[in-house]
């Protein structure tokens, strides 16, 4: 075989073939090419919300949150996600009057759903997610006066709610977890909270109110406060906070025991740190928000800044 012919031997020998067919997709080398698929918002989160999400209140929460991005989106379907979407979704939540810390928590939801679909192959492009300034508001905490009148009136109308609200405000525990204890997690004057917001769990002592308050039979019970739903207490609750004249306070909802626990800590003089602690807040920074109400170390600037305790005081002349 001549060299002409040996070398074209070898190049028929790599010569890879390419068809078409018109009612379906193109080859090559008999394999389809990739089409690139799109998703909406919903199908995403259909898709991928047991996996990123438990069940409870904020899987129940980051439904809505979704569902209402999809909507201003108009259930578009998308393979990428570019800064102007975002920017136009974050425009549109301002729009309908969405504060800048109601925004960061639907964006948190929107950014962890599409981090995994893009783990997953299935957009090939990611904003940049910027976190909206949020003020530091004002926090509502219920004093001692206020306490009484709201759980007088809480108790007259469910011994069961009474008990849960004396629990709720000496333990600062949420809501949630407080109808999920067992009797297990009840041990020797302590209590533990292992299906928390954070993921993390964590045990405290109980102060005397609260170890009354779960100290009822536990016959037929899962848990001290399982006879209750969120929604029953919410419904007592609503009753009782417009009877004693707290109708109007949007914020005077049964978190506010939690608020009203922290801030009664940090003013008893308990530091931040074990506060956090108490609390199980993942991050200092979240519980920072109460340190502005530990005053007492600032009590020594007055004696510094106040001139008239400085100042000698005048006597008054001697026979006058």
């Amino acid at each position: 075989m001549s060299t002409q012919e040996s070398a074209k031997s070898e190049f028929s020998s790599h010569v890879v073939s390419y068809s078409t067919s018109y009612g379906g997709s193109p080859t090559f080398n008999a394999n389809p090419f990739n089409v690139v698929s799109t998703f909406s918002l919903a199908e995403l989160f259909e898709k991928y919300k047991n996996i990123l999400w438990e069940d409870g209140n904020h899987k129940y929460n980051v439904t809505f949150f979704i569902g209402e991005l999809n909507e201003i989106l108009l259930g578009e379907r998308f393979s990428t996600f570019d800064q102007s979407t975002l920017d136009d979704l974050v425009g549109k939540l301002r729009e309908r009057g969405n504060s800048n810390a109601t925004i960061n928590r639907k964006m948190a939801a929107l950014s962890k759903l599409l981090r995994k679909a893009s783990q997953m192959g299935d957009i090939h492009s990611l904003p940049e997610f910027r976190r909206q300034k949020e003020r530091a508001g004002r926090i509502r905490f219920l004093e001692h006066d206020e306490e009484d009148r709201l759980f007088g009136a809480i108790k007259a109308r469910c011994e069961d709610s009474y008990r849960l609200s004396l629990f709720l405000v000496d333990s600062g525990c949420r809501l949630g977890e407080a109808l999920g204890l067992i009797w297990n997690d009840i041990q020797e004057h302590r209590v533990s909270f292992w299906i928390t917001k954070s993921g993390r769990s964590r045990t405290i002592p109980m102060t005397i109110r609260a170890e009354e308050s779960v100290n009822v039979s536990a016959e037929g019970l899962k848990g001290p406060f399982s006879m209750l739903t969120g929604v029953r207490y919410r419904a007592i609750w609503n009753d009782a906070k417009a009877e004693v004249g707290l109708g109007t306070d949007t914020q005077v909802v049964p978190h506010i025991l939690r608020h009203t626990c922290a801030s009664r800590l940090v003013q008893g003089g308990i530091d931040i740190r074990r506060v956090q602690m108490w609390l199980g807040h993942q991050t200092l920074q979240m519980t920072m928000r109460y340190a502005h109400l530990a005053t007492n170390d600032l009590d020594s600037c007055v004696v510094v800044l106040d001139r008239d305790r400085l100042r000698p005081r005048k006597t008054k002349a001697a026979g006058k």
